[in-house]
């Protein structure tokens, strides 16, 4: 694992990392990173019939070691006719439900977390500071495929020094943090599609029109 405290080099060596595979994107890359998160945002609207804040609070509740198609299809029958019953951690299960009853998804999920951030992200795109630090902008930050290594990024320091180079990043780039993970998050797992490290990438249009 990458140390919590990094030296200024080590720092500007992850906002370098991360501006590199940036500036490969292809202009089809692009397009669907800038789009990830609203349409993102779009799902959790659906699922709810408008409630975009209790969609995304569900979605990120149910996020955790779940593809996104996994994570998809568990919001969407939470928010439907199936319900909760199965599908996840007996945690993950109640603070969906939680959520869904009407309570406020930063009263109930982790906001220093990736969950938090990712619910940020999906709930307002627009907005200015959350980031998601999954595996995926780990690797993309340290230049190095991790695999199926431990990263350590349950440790609340490792998470924010991360999150702090995808801004110190976009801040260079003239972009929105989460942008600029959204991007590099499309190179690098399309980079990667179809190796031992990761499957076939699904259409994140196609699972909204399902």
């Amino acid at each position: 694992m990458i140390p919590v405290d990094a030296s200024e080099r080590t720092r500007e060596e992850y906002v370098q990392n991360i501006i590199d595979v940036w500036l490969l994107a292809t202009p089809e890359q692009m397009r669907r990173g800038r789009r990830w998160y609203r349409t993102a945002h779009e799902l959790a609207e659906k699922i709810t019939d408008g409630s975009a804040r209790t969609g995304a609070g569900v979605i990120a509740a149910l996020s955790a070691n779940k593809s996104w198609p996994e994570n998809c299809r568990l919001a969407q029958a939470a928010c439907g006719t199936e319900g909760l019953a199965s599908g996840h951690f007996a945690d993950a299960l109640r603070k969906a439900a939680r959520i869904l009853a009407g309570a406020d998804p930063q009263d109930v999920l982790p906001m220093e977390r990736k969950t938090g951030h990712f619910f940020r992200c999906i709930a307002s795109p627009e907005d200015p500071s959350a980031v998601v630090v999954d595996r995926h902008a780990h690797d993309v930050a340290v230049g190095e495929t991790y695999g199926s290594r431990e990263r350590g990024l349950s440790a609340a320091h490792r998470y924010e020094l991360l999150a702090s180079c995808y801004r110190e990043a976009a801040r260079r780039l003239g972009e929105l943090p989460s942008t600029v993970q959204a991007v590099t998050w499309v190179v690098h797992t399309d980079r990667i599609a179809g190796t031992s490290t990761r499957g076939p990438r699904p259409d994140q249009r196609a699972l909204l029109a399902a």
